[in-house]
Parts: structure tokens; sequence; C-alpha cells
């Protein structure tokens, strides 16, 4: 049966969840499976969750449910749950979704193989142990296009932000090794990929449980001699620990893209304090002003929470105020998600429809900063590589430095033969519905 069985991996959530998927799927193919993309054409679907935030567990949910009615349908022969969610949750997942034939939880994935023959053999298996067990190293069978991959530095997070519950679901702070890492960046250079998104729960705290300080400069020194590889990429870097050593080390180095996802979640001192977070709006300023001083044409992205438990209107507004007067290049706002056994789950908690509507004030206002951002790089040229052709707009898309995978779109341009992966440079002509729209110069 192993032989023919062919499995499925849903993977959702963020791209470390990705890298345990794809650390997931090179094991599978390794022990002889068929892959298949459709979870529909399965015998096994994988389902590897997310359980950050409700919104992520209600998604997570829907998915196990469509699961189980193809199963019911025939479809499916058996389901298995990974990830964040049974890592939370598993002892009650176990008892609430009997039609589920094997539930791990993070700390489980080494195991994936013997899990999926076990549930072949019709053996219900439920594995939940510490998440610090879960393996980071190892080959990955890529699920991104073959000229960008996520690499993984470390997992786990020791800041415990009042808010969040990824210490409870990832725990303790942990590094990888630099040989480890860039011998795989490297592995990675060898297969095609030319662009490294470096990512973690805390990016800019990197070796300083390994190594008695943070080493993410002199990572990505070691990282920028791989010869094969083109830009690298900075994902979930904390604003009280962007230090000027890593500023210059971005500023220095050529083939690091000069973008930056910064989360700051509020500007607002009295909000930060309750989010056990650091800072206050000065920091923040002097911050972005430091980047953007030494870093030419730098991209900053960040986040916001809107309706923090005990967020008043004026601190509300304070908030809108600072992000028009920064004009981040690349925000999200998301309302706050409650989330149980978290300290701030316990303070008075804002209206849910208010918190909604104060997301919706923010994103609305970056919509409107977004297209004024975007009318000052019309005649501007780019290197952008190509993602892919647009049949019903005969256009190419595909991304600039600007532009992290998934979340901060494309620009779309016409061309002349070519393919995904090329790197070609594109001159901005035009803005449609906030749109960079080009030519290939």
């Amino acid at each position: 049966m192993q032989d023919t069985a062919k499995i499925s991996i849903v993977s959702l959530g963020c791209p470390k969840n990705q890298c345990d998927a794809e650390l997931m799927l090179e094991k599978i193919q390794k022990a002889g499976f068929g892959l298949v993309s459709e979870p529909g054409l399965a015998d096994v679907v994988i389902i590897n969750t997310c359980g950050f935030i409700q919104s992520a567990k209600e998604e997570a949910i829907a998915e196990i449910f469509e699961a189980v009615n193809r199963k019911n349908d025939g479809f499916n022969k058996k389901i298995i749950v990974t990830g964040c969610l049974p890592q939370r949750y598993g002892e009650q997942m176990e008892d609430e979704f009997p039609e589920v034939d094997a539930i791990l939880g993070i700390g489980g994935n080494d195991d994936i193989v013997e899990v999926i023959n076990s549930a072949l053999l019709d053996k219900r298996i439920c594995i939940f142990t510490e998440p610090e067990k879960l393996n980071m190293e190892g080959r990955r069978l890529l699920s991104t296009l073959p000229h960008y991959a996520y690499l993984r530095i470390a997992d786990g997070c020791d800041n415990h932000c009042s808010y969040c519950a990824i210490p409870l679901i990832r725990g303790k702070f942990r590094s990888r090794e630099i040989e480890n890492i860039v011998r795989e960046a490297a592995e990675l250079a060898e297969k095609g990929v030319r662009e490294l998104i470096i990512v973690s729960q805390d990016t800019t705290n990197y070796g300083a449980d390994l190594y008695g300080k943070v080493m993410l400069p002199e990572l990505l020194n070691h990282l920028c001699e791989i010869k094969k590889i083109k830009w690298i990429r900075l994902l979930y870097c904390y604003p009280d620990k962007v230090t000027d050593e890593l500023i210059a080390t971005i500023k220095n180095h050529g083939k690091i893209v000069k973008y930056i996802e910064m989360p700051i979640q509020h500007c607002n001192e009295e909000i930060l304090r309750a989010m056990n977070r650091s800072g206050n709006e000065q920091t923040l300023w002097d911050l972005i002003a430091k980047l953007r001083n030494e870093i030419r044409s730098i991209i900053i992205r960040t986040t916001v929470i809107a309706g923090f438990p005990g967020e008043s209107e004026e601190q509300f507004t304070e908030l809108a105020e600072f992000l028009n007067n920064v004009r981040f290049e690349r925000l999200g706002c998301f309302a706050y998600s409650e989330e149980e056994d978290t300290k701030a789950a316990e303070l008075e908690q804002v209206d849910d429809k208010e918190r909604t509507h104060r997301a919706e004030i923010i994103n609305e206002q970056q919509e409107i900063r977004m297209g004024e951002f975007y009318t000052e790089l019309v005649g501007k040229t780019f290197e952008v590589v190509v993602e892919g052709y647009d049949r019903y707009f005969e256009m190419y898309f595909g991304r600039s430095y600007m532009y992290a995978p998934e979340i901060d779109g494309m620009i779309y341009f016409r061309g002349d033969n070519l393919k995904t992966s090329d790197f070609v440079n594109v001159k901005i002509t035009d803005v449609i519905d906030n749109n960079l729209i080009g030519e290939q110069a």
C-alpha cells in the first residue's frame, strides 16, 4: 500500500510552518510515497495547521472539516493533522475529531512516515511532545517557486508578548548553528534558489542562546559569500533589537535587499508596556529615521494591532496619526485577537466590533498612502524576478526588492520571451488599483 498511496500536504499559516511541511515532504518522498498537490486526489491528506490567532484556528478547523467531508464521500482514505493547532490543543482535538486518523504536534514531525504507515493500517496515533523536540535540520522538498526559499534560522520565542501564544505553541527560542544554516543555504543555491528569505519567530535574536550574543550580522556575512545567491531578505525583526551593526550589515552588502520586516504593534508607550514590549513613539521615530538615513530607498514592512485591551480612542488616534506621519511602505493592521492563556486575555477587552472598525480605518488609510507611494515610482526602473504570466491581462508578473513573496503583491509588466525565475529590468509606467504596471526595459 505504501508504494501506491498518494499523499498531499495542505500547509497553513506562516513560512516557519511551511518549512516544517517541506521537511515532512522530503521524508515522505524519500519513503516512496507518491505526492499530489490536489488534496481531493490523495489517499492521505496531511493538514499542517496554524494556531496563532482565532482566524487561523478557524481556517484550520474548516480545512479539517472539508477533509472529513471528502473522506465521507470516499475521496480521502486517511486524514492526518499536524502543526500548531494540535501542539496547543492536542488532547482536545483527539476527542473532538474522531474522523481524523492521526494527530501530532510539531515535536512529532520527524515521525511522519511512521504515522502515515500506521494510519494506512488503521492504527490511530496521537503524538504530543515538547515543542523543543521539533527538528529544524534536514533536507526539504521546496514548495515555493524554484528561485526562492525560506531559510529558517531559529524557532520558538522568549519575548512573551502579552497577546501572543507562540511561546505556548513553539516553546523556547532556539537557534540553529551557523554551519548548518550556511550549508543548507549553499545546497539551496546549487538547486537554483537565488533569493533566501530569512525567517524565525525573532530573527534579530539569532544566536543569543547558542553563542551568548546576537550573531545575525555574522550569519548574514557568511550567507553573502555564497556566490549563486542574489537576494537575501530579512523578515520578523524586533525594533528594539535592530542594532547599528545590523543596519550597517544591511547597508554594506549588495546581496541583502534593502527591505526589512519590523513589526512595531503600536506606538503608545502605555499600550506597548501592556503588550510587554519596549519602546515608545520617540524611539520608533528615531529608529525609522536612522534606517531611512543610512539605507537609501529601504522598504520597511510593519504590523500593528488595533483594539488591544485598554486601548482608548485617544491612544488609537495616536497610532493612526503616527502611521500617517511615518508612512510605512508596507503595513498590515490586525484587530486584536483574544487568545486564551495569554496575559492580555485577562485584561479589560475592547468591544469586538470596535476592534474590527479600528483595524479597517488603519488599513483603509494605508491603501491611500500606498497609492501615493506607488505614484511616486512611475518612471523609475527596477530589477524584477519573473514569477508568472497572466493570460487574461497578457502580462508577466513578478517582484522587485520591494516585494516579499505572498504578502506584498506583484508588479505587472509587458515583456518578451520570459520565463519564471528570469531577472529583468522593468520600467514603471502606471498605477492601477494600487498595482504597479510596467514594461520590460
